[in-house]
């Protein structure tokens, strides 16, 4: 509220300005720790039946078709979540990070380190059972770490996966932050009189932009206050996970369907069991049309509530998962070309393409609130009809 619009538009240009530094940092990483992810993955694949067809087809392929090989593998092993956290690799196998505790319920529950599965190349015991990590899935198996296959996926049982992974851990993280944060600014109103300080000066400039841009004019004066909460939660959320999968730390949470199908699905519920009855009576009962055509248009409408949390699903995921393929794809070119010219306009287009991954982070924030906001807002809309009309 004492802050104009003005400087807050500089902070934040400012920071969309430093961002991209930090995403060329992560993909550029990336690039260089390639071949050691890509030799874990064959390492691990080489005990089942599945990395026996790989070898043998390794050994037709030319020494350049076995790069970019490497490649697209690293950028799938990049893109999946995983039960350590790996901060960055050197040499060969070195590995800097942390583990994660790995939470299995299998006749029983087994608790243990991620540490045991050496970054997903050995196999771990607990209590007697045998588990090995297949492309980021955890399998039952024995001492030797057999893994049967039917075509190139696994049959061994799989147990009951509560583990926090890295994608889970960077969720606590964000909500923890957004916790701290905001506690702090609503303490500043506090001893201010309505005045924020600190951090929670750069903040309150878009939280007021959420209530008079987006909750206000789509959902009402009436009935805003009742989903504030909740908008604010979803858009910083979003915007924090989209930011940090943009850092050395390359962590991609949104570009995960499971945590994007599951923020909508909280927004149907949201819209469905605070609807009131004008809303309903348009889904099933729509008015001012013939009677045949509201048996028509009923299911159909049904069937459009159903849509909405899926079209939520998708954008985000789609979305997130598109610009981290392109941005390491075209990192990954730089390797390919290995000259002075190729590299460098793969290195500008990268540099590009990470500034403008930096403002699809927060748009992608924004389209999400923004469509949250219309569904909460036809949901309490008041319809009147005149009949004689």
């Amino acid at each position: 509220m004492v802050i104009s619009r003005k400087p807050s538009h500089f902070i934040v240009a400012a920071l969309l300005a430093f961002m991209p530094l930090l995403s060329f940092a992560n993909d550029n990483h990336g690039a260089h720790t390639q071949t050691t992810a890509s030799q874990e993955a064959t390492t691990a694949m080489g005990k089942g039946h599945e990395g026996d067809h790989s070898s043998e087809g390794d050994q037709t392929l030319t020494e350049e078709e076995k790069k970019v090989k490497e490649r697209e593998e690293f950028i799938q092993h990049h893109l999946l979540d995983s039960h350590d956290f790996t901060l960055f690799s050197y040499g060969n196998g070195h590995h800097v990070g942390f583990s994660l505790p790995v939470i299995l319920w299998d006749n029983g529950l087994h608790i243990f380190s991620s540490s045991k599965f050496e970054h997903e190349t050995a196999v771990a015991e607990s209590n007697g059972n045998f588990y090995k990590i297949v492309h980021g899935q955890i399998f039952k198996t024995d001492a030797k770490g057999t893994i049967e296959y039917e075509g190139h996926h696994p049959t061994n049982k799989k147990p009951l996966d509560l583990s926090i992974t890295k994608n889970v851990f960077m969720i606590l993280v964000v909500a923890f932050l957004m916790f701290v944060l905001f506690r702090s600014l609503a303490n500043s109103y506090k001893k201010n009189n309505g005045i924020a300080s600190g951090v929670g000066r750069f903040f309150e400039p878009i939280i007021l932009f959420i209530r008079d841009d987006i909750a206000i004019p789509n959902i009402g004066e009436k009935h805003y206050k009742k989903y504030m909460s909740h908008l604010l939660t979803v858009f910083f959320f979003i915007w924090f996970l989209n930011m940090f999968g943009l850092t050395p730390l390359g962590v991609n949470v949104t570009n995960n369907i499971a945590i994007t199908a599951a923020l909508a699905i909280l927004t149907y519920l949201i819209t469905t069991f605070t609807a009131n009855k004008n809303y309903w009576g348009h889904i099933f009962w729509m008015p001012g049309v013939p009677v045949p055509m509201k048996i028509i248009l009923a299911p159909i409408e049904l069937l459009g509530t159903l849509i909405k949390p899926f079209s939520l699903t998708v954008r985000l995921y789609a979305n997130m998962l598109a610009g981290h393929v392109v941005l390491m794809s075209i990192i990954a070119m730089m390797y390919t070309f290995n000259n002075m010219i190729g590299s460098s306009l793969s290195f500008v287009l990268a540099f590009a393409l990470s500034i403008l991954e930096v403002l699809v982070a927060g748009l992608q924030a924004y389209i999400f609130t923004m469509l949250t906001a219309l569904y909460f807002g036809a949901a309490k809309e008041e319809h009147h009809h005149d009949d004689h009309h």
